[in-house]
């Protein structure tokens, strides 16, 4: 017999087809099912499928047996074989099996039945054990592989932006506080208010939401730069689109303007939808199904139109219709929806696209991704360029089917002055961003870029309809836990 010690771990994954027959493996992994006390579906998590293992029920330990309940971890050293049954090509004949970690069954909350998503919240240390949530996880890194290698194949240098940072990027103030100060007794200034300068940083500082604008110094220098990392945003929405903590990617790029943004969001969303599909195929066919046997229980109109890998080839197929935003605007205030006071949200030029909106021009009038450009300036950020027009700004937002925006983007405004009044204009003191005005005072040049919400790509993805459930630990509202 083999000694164990003498062979190294073979993943799941690798023992699935005939290739690795006859040969003997060392298999580790974590209990399915154990049937006729002679069949165990075993999964390490190398992949969606399990792997049986065949024992010899005469040689094997009745104590032992008794201890092969779902969840318990096991190694095996054993044969490969071609499979006698249906279900699987190949299994694994044991030679010798250990339990490396017992489960009780009456105790161990993950058995092989149907849970709810909400169920599966709650037993977030867990859930990475079920189908659905080994899927998800896996394209999750199929995508996060896949946005590395596209700015890595185009020249982008990844730039690690701070996560603490004195700066709101985005306008909005909500924003978590970082600090050391007793918070039960505060140093006090002379006129009563928080001595902010005896802080750790000796001011106010706060994880941050976006890393954009020191992005934008690295693309000024280094030409082409990306940032991939953790955001927050103290938003006290209890929704299943929002999180208080969730990743962006951030894209820079020196000496272009809106229409090389574009150029760039549609080729970096093709690529890694074109990666998913082609890297992520089976636990992509499980999704979709998982989704198909969800919107059984639907009405009609809420199901989506194809299937999920359908929706995304068509994604990686189509050419991006442009529209302005005005254009949009008009659209929609011609469409049946909004004759027939069907939109829940007002339809009017200075007003923002709701999701419904957006997703009646992909889905309906466009049926296929859109790229809106040219909003007007009072709803969108201080950052962003100034068009000619007096009214609008160089921005654009990329629209897909089933969800609607999946990035935003624009010029950056390198123009000083125009900057400056910008700043007056959003209620942002100079002094906060006197290091980011600077660049527009040395060597300035036409910059652009743009932001991606990593959840909500996977979302879109993987099919999932709440955030909550592709992020491995969310963190929302009244929930920091595990």
């Amino acid at each position: 017999m083999t000694d164990a010690n003498d062979l190294s771990r073979t993943p799941i994954s690798n023992l699935l087809d005939a290739s690795a027959t006859g040969q003997t493996h060392k298999v580790c992994g974590w209990v399915r099912t154990f049937r006729n006390d002679r069949f165990l579906a075993v999964n390490d998590g190398s992949t969606l499928h399990n792997l049986q293992w065949v024992v010899d029920k005469d040689q094997t330990p009745d104590d032992l047996l008794k201890k092969l309940n779902t969840g318990a971890a096991v190694q095996a050293v054993g044969t490969l074989i071609e499979s006698q049954g249906g279900g699987q090509s190949t299994e694994l004949v044991v030679e010798e099996l250990v339990i490396l970690g017992e489960a009780d069954p009456e105790e161990f909350p993950i058995q092989m039945k149907r849970h709810s998503l909400d169920f599966l919240r709650e037993k977030a240390h867990l859930r990475f054990r079920t189908n659905t949530f080994g899927a998800v996880f896996r394209v999750r890194h199929v995508l996060q592989y896949a946005v590395h290698s596209f700015f890595h194949e185009r020249g982008f240098y990844q730039l690690h932006t701070p996560i603490i940072t004195g700066s709101d990027a985005e306008g909005a103030g909500e924003m978590f506080r970082v600090t050391t100060l007793d918070v039960e007794n505060p140093p006090r200034a002379e006129d009563g208010s928080v001595d902010v300068g005896q802080d750790f940083f000796g001011k106010e500082s706060n994880l941050t939401v976006s890393g954009q604008l020191e992005a934008e110094l690295g693309a000024m220098a280094l030409g082409q730069v990306y940032t991939f990392g953790p955001t927050f945003r103290a938003e006290n929405s209890n929704t299943s689109r929002h999180l208080a903590e969730f990743w962006m990617i951030e894209p820079e790029i020196a000496f272009a303007d809106l229409k090389d943004d574009m150029k760039l969001a549609e080729d970096c969303l093709k690529y890694v939808l074109q990666c998913a599909l082609e890297h992520a195929t089976d636990d992509l066919a499980f999704l979709e199904r998982r989704e198909l046997d969800v919107e059984k229980q639907l009405p009609q109109a809420e199901r989506h139109d194809q299937p999920l890998r359908e929706r995304l080839q068509a994604v990686v197929d189509a050419p991006f219709t442009h529209l302005t935003y005005t254009e949009a605007i008009d659209l929609l205030r011609n469409s049946k929806p909004y004759k027939k006071k069907k939109f829940k949200f007002p339809v009017e030029w200075g007003v923002d696209l709701q999701s419904e909106h957006e997703r009646w021009l992909v889905e309906k009038h466009v049926g296929g991704p859109v790229i809106v450009t040219d909003y007007p300036a009072g709803i969108k950020a201080f950052y962003m360029r100034d068009n000619e027009d007096g009214k609008t700004v160089a921005a654009m937002d990329v629209l897909v089917p089933g969800i609607g925006e999946i990035i935003g983007g624009s010029q950056r405004e390198e123009r000083l002055d125009v900057l400056k009044k910008k700043c007056a204009d959003f209620n942002i003191p100079e002094e906060h961003v006197w290091w980011y005005l600077e660049t527009r005072k040395f060597g300035t040049a036409p910059h652009c870029g743009f932001g991606m919400g990593f959840e909500r790509l996977v979302m879109y993805v993987t099919g999932m309809g709440n955030i909550r459930d592709v992020i491995p630990f969310p963190r929302t509202p009244q929930n920091a836990e595990f």
